[in-house]
């Protein structure tokens, strides 16, 4: 009996122990770690809910008159500048609609924002208001569109030329997660601050590299166009997607 008591002793050798407990360590460290990522990504969703609803937010308070078509005042034979290429310029006599002006809005990081206008995409059930502000940097850009969906180039909503929006894809339904579903023919509404809507309809989606921007060029030849900005699934690349207006 000592016999086999000592042989059983002396099988747990000191190399056995050494492995059992960097065993226990690599346990413990693998559970601390399941614990940070679950909290990383509780929390990612827990911004991205509040991001949701600040979003909301802002399109419930949008200040756009009740008869849009009474109370704005037009601007007539206003003149404006429209590309057509390069080298060719032309002028054209446009209406223009004033429009309430919106409340300065301020971020959490101290970036500040107007509203611009709403957009609708009834094929992928979204709506968000589109803010604009100062985008010198990549920090403001990132702030603002964490907010929502962001004016990133071109001129005021529903006028000539090409308004471009970005928006997160975080791969859900939120902001333009689903953007890069949406295919030629689809609808885009856009509402501008003085409650006139107009309907684009997409003629064109493609994927391009981050540092591309040739999307949001202004050659347009006259005709008013909308081009949504987002990124692939991935984030390797941009999903650009691009509307023009319907003639009625």
């Amino acid at each position: 009996m000592n016999q086999i008591l000592v042989t059983k002793k002396l099988y747990i050798t000191p190399e056995l122990k050494r492995k059992k407990k960097m065993y226990k360590i690599d346990f413990f460290l693998s559970v601390f770690l399941m614990c940070i990522l679950i909290s990383v990504g509780i929390y990612a969703e827990y911004d991205r809910n509040r991001s949701e609803e600040v979003s909301q937010s802002i399109l419930q308070n949008i200040a756009i008159p009740e008869t849009a078509a009474e109370d704005t005042t037009v601007v007539k034979n206003n003149i404006l500048i429209v590309v057509l290429d390069e080298n060719e310029q032309q002028e054209i006599s446009e209406e223009v609609e004033t429009v309430p002006t919106q409340e300065v809005q301020t971020t959490q990081n101290g970036f500040k924002y107007t509203t611009v206008a709403t957009i609708r995409i009834p094929k992928i059930g979204i709506e968000y208001a589109v803010i604009d502000g100062p985008t010198d940097t990549i920090e403001e850009t990132e702030d603002l569109i964490k907010i929502s969906p962001t004016k990133f180039w071109g001129p005021n909503p529903n006028q000539v030329g090409n308004f471009c929006i970005v928006g997160h894809n975080y791969r859900n339904t939120r902001f333009f997660s689903k953007v890069p579903t949406l295919e030629n023919g689809d609808i885009i509404d856009i509402t501008d601050l003085s409650g006139k809507t107009i309907q684009y309809q997409i003629y064109n989606k493609y994927e391009v590299d981050p540092k591309d921007v040739s999307c949001t060029t202004q050659l347009t030849n006259g005709k008013k166009e909308v081009t949504l900005i987002t990124c692939t699934n991935d984030s390797k690349l941009r999903v650009i997607v691009k509307a023009r207006e319907i003639k009625n």
